[in-house]
């Protein structure tokens, strides 16, 4: 049987491939020979996905708890996994960068959409019962999104509010680390002591924290737009794009957890402490933190009432939206 050009051009191409790298293609095409099909419950590992699911009580929210939970922390890699490749890249190309900023977008975009799940999707009972035997658990022990927000913008522009005035880029990024936002949403506001949910994060993560914040001390997204040549850099598309992100980021996503903080936790005026204890009255409120990873894009009235407007309409006894 005459041989097809293409097959053996394709051949021809795999026997260049393996010289080069001093193996035998012969062995290669045996494998080939002996191996299964791939199938799509194998490739995506479809089974031990299904079996992740794993609740700590009878009540049947807790599955859709834990499964949104999950999905959202596969959101957060995908999200990672384009900022990566913004800081990484060394082309200050304006078309990569738009594309890659976009791809955050739709990802955010599709968390926060989805947030609903959370707000209307369980039954109040149930969770205020099962979230007993998820202590001292919290989703505010998401490592992936402080590795998000590490790599969007420095250090200085994450530290709490009060104390956002004392430090600056010339300090260690060890120092800068100790006064994250964050680490106050899980402190005792009568104490000052740290809650269990952050020394366990702590003990946990910030090495890993601490040796991402080192690896991009200078090279952020934010860093990475800074860096662009000035038409690049003024570029329409690109600064509403990063715009969007930081709304996303820290205006959108926090008030879809205050939603589902109020829904759950502050009804019949009587609030309910989260589970891992966290502050959340104080800690998710935007217009509190003002987190903004690209300062510099925005008027000093936009930075004054960063979130104030939406937090506002939370806070309208008026919108029933998350209380019902």
């Amino acid at each position: 049987m005459k041989q097809d050009p293409k097959i053996q051009s394709q051949i021809n191409k795999l026997e260049e491939k393996y010289k080069n790298s001093g193996q035998d293609l012969s062995s290669y095409l045996d494998g080939l020979l002996y191996q299964k099909y791939l199938t799509y419950w194998d490739y995506i590992h479809l089974d031990t996905l299904l079996s992740l699911q794993v609740p700590r009580t009878h009540f049947p929210d807790e599955e859709i708890f834990i499964m949104y939970h999950q999905i959202t922390e596969l959101y957060f890699k995908l999200i990672l996994h384009e900022q990566k490749q913004i800081v990484e890249d060394k082309s200050q190309d304006l078309t990569f960068f738009i594309e890659k900023v976009r791809r955050i977008n739709s990802y955010f975009k599709a968390l926060i959409s989805s947030f609903s799940i959370m707000i209307k999707g369980m039954e109040r009972e149930q969770f205020l019962r099962y979230r007993m035997a998820l202590l001292p658990a919290s989703g505010f022990q998401s490592a992936q999104y402080r590795m998000i927000e590490i790599y969007a913008t420095p250090l200085e522009n994450m530290l709490h509010h009060t104390e956002r005035d004392h430090y600056s880029g010339k300090n260690t990024v060890e120092e800068l680390f100790e006064h994250m936002y964050w680490k106050k949403g899980a402190t005792d506001l009568k104490t000052g002591e740290k809650t269990l949910t952050l020394k366990q994060f702590e003990i946990r993560y910030t090495p890993r924290l601490l040796r991402i914040a080192n690896q991009v001390k200078d090279s952020t997204v934010y860093h990475k737009y800074l860096q662009l040549p000035d038409d690049s850099k003024n570029n329409e598309e690109l600064i509403s794009a990063l715009k969007q992100l930081d709304m996303n980021a820290n205006v959108n996503w926090p008030l879809m957890h205050m939603g589902s903080a109020y829904r759950y936790l502050a009804k019949e005026g009587k609030d309910v402490e989260a589970t891992g204890g966290t502050n959340w009255k104080q800690y998710l409120p935007p217009s509190f933190q003002k987190i903004i990873f690209f300062p510099t894009l925005y008027s000093e009235y936009e930075l004054d009432t960063w979130g104030k407007e939406w937090v506002d309409h939370i806070f309208n006894p008026a919108n029933k939206e998350y209380k019902e």
